[in-house]
């Protein structure tokens, strides 16, 4: 049984659109005592870390998804979901769940590039479960002006480039994390989907 995470920080309904299509036994939840029920966690999320932290820390959704992430249960974040595992962001200054070693950073303002990026990029991703037997030049949805920078790149899963390089994908033993949403990608994004059931 997956666990997806409610904190107002939106996309719920379509991570759970592309959960139901593959016929995934999955809750929705903003309890964090509930957690006990799941077997993995899908951590979504768009929007503002100041705002999703201050939602997370007001449930106990936060020191809940710390220990779910510590007890080795497969745990996914999607976009700001994927950010605010990290200890920190640039965005408003705002400490996050630390789950995961590095910082955010705003893409920088001089870089040539449109600020969102908005639209479908490639992923040079490396051998994982997650990833596996996606489909020959698989192209994923990306929504986001900020994008994280792990403490060491050996938790670097898929990397992706939008006027610089940028990491696009990390795992550190059960946690992934995506910037792109999975759920908004195509066949590409539901097979990453189903392998995560299926781990």
């Amino acid at each position: 049984m997956i666990g997806v995470i409610d904190y107002d920080a939106g996309n719920l309904t379509s991570v759970s659109t592309a959960l139901r299509f593959l016929e995934a036994d999955f809750f929705v939840t903003r309890d964090p005592q509930e957690l006990v029920r799941a077997d993995k966690v899908i951590f979504p999320g768009v929007g503002e870390a100041v705002q999703a932290m201050g939602n997370l820390k007001h449930s106990g959704m936060d020191e809940g998804l710390r220990e779910f992430a510590a007890g080795g249960k497969p745990f996914l974040g999607i976009c700001l979901g994927s950010q605010i595992l990290f200890d920190h962001s640039e965005e408003r200054n705002v400490p996050c769940l630390g789950i995961l070693p590095g910082r955010v950073l705003r893409f920088p303002a001089d870089m040539g590039m449109k600020i969102p990026q908005i639209g479908w990029n490639t992923v040079d991703f490396k051998e994982d479960p997650l990833v596996s037997d996606l489909p020959g030049e698989a192209s994923f949805y990306f929504v986001h002006s900020y994008y994280v920078k792990p403490a060491n790149e050996d938790i670097v899963l898929g990397k992706s480039e939008y006027g610089i390089p940028f990491t696009a994908a990390v795992r550190r033993e059960n946690v992934w994390a995506t910037q792109f949403h999975p759920e908004k990608s195509g066949k590409p994004g539901l097979k990453i989907l189903k392998n995560f059931i299926n781990l």
